[in-house]
């Protein structure tokens, strides 16, 4: 007795069977998706230069591997662990400065602050009456707040050594990546034609685009902002220019922007009376703060070739929704959906004239 082809008990026990299968398989890897993702990412964006080091090394790929592992040690582990360490040997310090705090005074204003428009002279009296009462009444303001920031910096803390194990494993991932890229690679065009036939190999390839646009766009602007905004810092004359340079850098990759150092620093020369500086400054931060705006969108177009207007909402939606992974996840989703898209409602339809 043959059984029948269209067995529906068959089916959707194939069907369960298959999706638990899955639904196993992701959560044991749940752990390690960030990581891997992540990994992926920078495998992606960086593989031309491991091909160009296969190249030196005369077409070997172990020496290769290696420089780009430790690349990557010196990009993701190493930043980490020296702010770690900074933080933990400036705890003594900020110990001391927060016992010593009921103690100081408020500094007088400075006399360019009543001649701001609008708000100068409401701001100055502020400042004389904050001055003139002690910073007492300021410490008993904040007093409510203090419980809940220390169990937000114990929280910190504990999320500071998750983030070095995060990026070891980053690190690892990754140099497995570097090792087996071709096979894959393949696997996924594989995976992409078993789908949807050459539009699935070309969403593949589309993906791995938009991956390398993004980080080109990502990193390059967070350079030049950086360097822009080091350059007027050494120019104005502040201190630790070269710290600020880098903490700018870091936070141009966060994507948080440069004006948080910028503005501190125009602050700063306002405060000692360098009035020329800081409107140097101030001019400089409103450039710089506003260039990823325009650049960023470029470089990334020069990697995939979309519109402008989806890869702008690919970069800001996926920042919002999945955080600063979503950089690179936003724009690569958007990339694929809408060739698919595209294809689709054009693969029927006759050439244009």
């Amino acid at each position: 007795m043959t059984e029948p082809r269209n067995d529906l008990a068959r089916v959707t026990l194939g069907v369960l069977f298959i999706g638990g299968l899955a639904a196993a398989s992701f959560l044991i890897l749940s752990t390690f998706l960030p990581a891997f993702v992540w990994a992926t990412m920078v495998v992606v964006s960086t593989w031309p230069m491991l091909v160009r080091l296969e190249a030196w090394f005369g077409g070997r790929r172990t020496p290769a591997v290696v420089v780009m592992t430790f690349a990557m040690l010196l990009v993701f582990v190493l930043p980490v662990v020296l702010a770690i360490d900074a933080i933990a040997g400036s705890a003594g310090l900020v110990t001391d400065w927060v016992r010593d705090l009921p103690g100081r005074q408020i500094p007088p204003p400075p006399a360019w602050l009543p001649g701001l428009p609008l708000v100068g002279e409401r701001a100055h009296a502020a400042w004389l009456q904050a001055a003139a009462g002690g910073i007492e009444p300021l410490l008993q303001a904040l007093e409510p707040y203090a419980a809940g920031m220390g169990r937000w910096l114990v929280g910190e803390a504990g999320a500071a050594g998750l983030a070095v194990v995060q990026c070891l494993l980053i690190v690892v991932l990754a140099a497995v990546l570097y090792a087996g890229g071709e096979a894959w690679a393949a696997w996924m065009l594989d995976f992409g034609r078993r789908l949807a036939t050459e539009r699935g190999e070309q969403a593949v390839i589309l993906a791995g685009r938009a991956i390398r646009g993004v980080a080109l766009g990502v990193v390059v602007t967070a350079i030049v902002q950086s360097a822009l905004g080091g350059m007027g810092l050494a120019v104005a004359g502040v201190p630790f220019a070269g710290l600020l340079t880098a903490v700018m850098l870091v936070l141009c990759i966060a994507q948080v922007g440069p004006l948080l150092v910028l503005l501190g620093a125009t602050a700063w020369l306002f405060a000692t009376d360098a009035t020329g500086w800081g409107t140097f400054m101030l001019a400089l931060s409103v450039v710089v703060g506003l260039l990823d705006n325009f650049l960023r969108p470029v470089l990334i177009r020069r990697g995939a070739d979309l519109p402008l207007l989806l890869i702008f909402a690919g970069v800001i939606g996926g920042l919002l929704s999945f955080g600063l992974i979503g950089l690179f996840v936003g724009p690569v989703v958007l990339a694929v959906s809408y060739t698919l898209l595209d294809n689709w409602v054009r693969g029927d339809l006759p050439p244009p004239a």
